[in-house]
């Protein structure tokens, strides 16, 4: 079973949103994390049926949190 990296941010609304790492354009929103969980399965589930991808998503390697002074 393939595994992604997904990124999740808290919109201005409030909202969850989530963006699948190496899969262009594939992200949802929703109210709550259990619900961004399963409304993200599903887009992938959707994305692979659509567009097979050509390659391999890129390997998840870290995610850091820089801070840069203006």
């Amino acid at each position: 079973m393939p595994t992604f990296t997904i990124i999740v941010e808290e919109g201005e609304d409030g909202y969850l949103i989530s963006e699948v790492l190496g899969l262009q354009g594939c992200r949802t929103q929703a109210k709550t994390y259990d619900e961004l969980i399963k409304r993200t399965k599903e887009v992938i589930h959707l994305h692979l049926k659509c567009k097979k991808p050509a390659e391999e998503p890129p390997k998840f390697v870290s995610l850091q949190h820089l801070e840069v002074e203006a």
